[in-house]
């Protein structure tokens, strides 16, 4: 087999640069490939982890496998607000790539997502540095996602519970 070949560490910005717009390009395993390059040299290199996050994101409607892969990713960021955004960032796309596979049938699970996403957001809006309104945008997409869609609702079961209670 062959070995990989490392990168130049002073090559590491313009090869940032290329994974985002292999992103843009809607290759998302190419973008995927040149962030594992830079963190095989420099693994607490933050925007590539964050390129690399979104990147398998961009692959949720292939299964399972960058899920998985995308939740690793988020324990290798260091400030708290990323953590918080980028999970719910994570969220959203799982939600939304199951819906698209599936349409109206997965309820089950979407609506789940969405409010796992938005819980995120919340908590990443108390922690955004002044100025940075993006977990409040993300919020009000899942809101006029779920909005768009009335049939997501939470599990029946959980209706249930909550009716007991009252």
């Amino acid at each position: 087999m062959f070995d990989l070949k490392r990168l130049d560490p002073e090559s590491v910005p313009a090869a940032l640069s290329r994974a985002e717009r292999y992103r843009l390009l809607n290759e998302p395993n190419e973008a995927e490939s040149i962030c594992l390059d830079i963190l095989a040299i420099d693994p607490g290199n933050q925007p590539a982890r964050i390129t690399l996050l979104l990147a398998l994101t961009d692959q949720f409607h292939e299964g399972a496998a960058p899920h998985s892969a995308a939740r690793d990713a988020l324990a290798g960021l260091t400030s708290d607000y990323d953590r918080a955004y980028y999970s719910g960032i994570v969220a959203e796309r799982r939600a939304k790539a199951q819906f698209a596979r599936a349409g109206a049938a997965a309820t089950a699970g979407v609506y789940e997502w969405l409010t796992e996403a938005m819980r995120h957001f919340e908590h990443a809006e108390s922690l955004r540095p002044p100025g940075n309104d993006d977990a409040r945008l993300r919020w009000n997409a899942c809101v006029r996602f779920l909005q768009r869609h009335p049939g997501l609702r939470e599990p029946i079961e959980e209706r249930r519970e909550i009716e007991m209670l009252e």
